[in-house]
Parts: C-alpha cells; sequence; structure tokens
C-alpha cells in the first residue's frame, strides 16, 4: 500500500507539472505557432492511436491465419478480431511519454510543440480511451476469459484425487472418515457449473460451529470466561468457519 501510494503522489505531481509546463508553453507560441502547435498534437495522438490498432490488429490476424493450419485447440487459442479491438484500444500513455518529453535539453529545436504534443497524447489517450473503454467492453460483447477456472478445476480434481490415493492403504476408521471428505470433495469439483460448492461435511461442520459460536457468546454473557479467553476461542472458531467455507466465496452456512 506504500509503494501505491507513492505511485499515486508522483502521478499527480506529474500532472501538475504538465499543466503548469503546457501553460508557459502555450504563452510562448505565436498565434500562427499555436494553431500549429495543436494541429501538430492532434496528429501525433491520431497516429498513436491509429498505428497502435493497426500493429495489434494486424498481429492477431497473422496469428489467426496461422493457427488455421493447426487442429481445433491452436485455433481456439489464436486471438480474435474483437480482443484485438480491445487490446489495441487499451493503450493509455503516461509517465514514461512526459519523461522522454522532459528529457529535451531546453534549447532543442522544436521542444515545445513535442512537449505538447507529449501532453496531448498522455491526455488525449488516458481521457479518450479511458473513459470510452466500459461502452467499448459493452459493444464487443466478449466471451469471459475461463482459461484459469478450467486450470484451477482440473488442479483441483487431481489434488484430491492424490489424496485419496495416498489414504487408499490406510484402514483405521479414521481414515476412511477422511476419505469419505475429500471423495464428497472430488465429486463437487468434477461439477464444471460449481466446483467450489460446499460438501456436506462442510454443510454440518458449519452448523455445528453455530452452535459452537453461540455457546462461546453465552459463556462470555454468563462471566465464566473473561474478554482475552473469549477472543481467543473466537478466532479459533472463525478460522475452522473458513476452512468449512466453501473456497474464495465464505458464506457462513446455518442450516
Amino acid at each position: 500500500s506504500v509503494w501505491e501510494t507513492a505511485v499515486f503522489v508522483l502521478n499527480v505531481l506529474a500532472f501538475v507539472l504538465m499543466g503548469l509546463q503546457a501553460r508557459l508553453i502555450v504563452g510562448r507560441l505565436a498565434e500562427q505557432g499555436k494553431v500549429e502547435a495543436f494541429v501538430l498534437a492532434a496528429a501525433v495522438l491520431a497516429v498513436v492511436i491509429v498505428s497502435r490498432l493497426v500493429w495489434v490488429l494486424g498481429c492477431g490476424a497473422i496469428m489467426r491465419w496461422l493457427a488455421s493450419f493447426g487442429d481445433a485447440d491452436r485455433q481456439a487459442e489464436a486471438p480474435s478480431f474483437r480482443g484485438g479491438v480491445l487490446i489495441g484500444w487499451c493503450g493509455m500513455r503516461g509517465l514514461v511519454t512526459l519523461a522522454a518529453a522532459f528529457a529535451l535539453p531546453a534549447d532543442f529545436p522544436g521542444r515545445d510543440p513535442i512537449v505538447l504534443a507529449a501532453f496531448s497524447v498522455v491526455l488525449g489517450t488516458l481521457v479518450l480511451q479511458g473513459m470510452s473503454l466500459k461502452p467499448l467492453l459493452r459493444l464487443l460483447r466478449l466471451d469471459p476469459d475461463e482459461t484459469v477456472d478450467r486450470e484451477v478445476a482440473q488442479a483441483r480434481v487431481a489434488i484430491m484425487q492424490a489424496a485419496l490415493d495416498v489414504l487408499s492403504g490406510k484402514t483405521s476408521n479414521a481414515a476412511a472418515v477422511v476419505r469419505e471428505q475429500f471423495a464428497a470433495q472430488r465429486v463437487i469439483a468434477e461439477n464444471p457449473d460449481d466446483a467450489q460448492a460446499a460438501t456436506e461435511y462442510d454443510r454440518l461442520r458449519l452448523y455445528a460451529i453455530k452452535s459452537q459460536r453461540d455457546a462461546l457468546e453465552q459463556l462470555r454473557i454468563d462471566g465464566t470466561i473473561g474478554d482475552e479467553a473469549y477472543h481467543r476461542l473466537e478466532e479459533e472458531i472463525d478460522w475452522s468457519e473458513l476452512a468449512a467455507s466453501p473456497p474464495g466465496r465464505f458464506q457462513p452456512l446455518t442450516t
């Protein structure tokens, strides 16, 4: 969080400096020079946006053409046209562009129009592309990327099976109970629609934990235990409740 705050402060200072410099540059330019400088800045902004779109869409077209000679999996992994449009449009510029412009010597020929063009690129891409990104996403209607979810689901089934394999040689009653729990988790993990649902064991544990929490509250109200003991036991119950909750979406179950 400290680093994020530092980056935020530096960005704010950079834009303050940009505003101060832009005012000085515009003041130094003559009337005719202002028109030419603004036309140059707009042209540079347009070239930056269009060139990125052409490059990204061109590379995507080449990759799709090469993938057409492969199997179905390779064709599915090729970037889509709509995805290329989104990537090409997400070309916001920031501090690097400003730093490159400010690095020019003060007596460099045409420095003021160059710095003004850099300002226009930064502001134009942030405002124009940034504010239009949400409407563009709605227009493109991109399919959600479920690659990571599929990998997690496959890995979850594999690790559940590994747990069952290592317990297969155990014959104790405790091992049988643990195997049943892992088997239930494996069945849940094989469900592509809800691979993180709670098992019946989890529901029973959460139901019992609810009673534990109520009993702990009553012990505190009765004065049987003090605050320190209460908070220590409360932490233990919290960890147990988290362990019994569906992964990635904690929601206590009471029935």
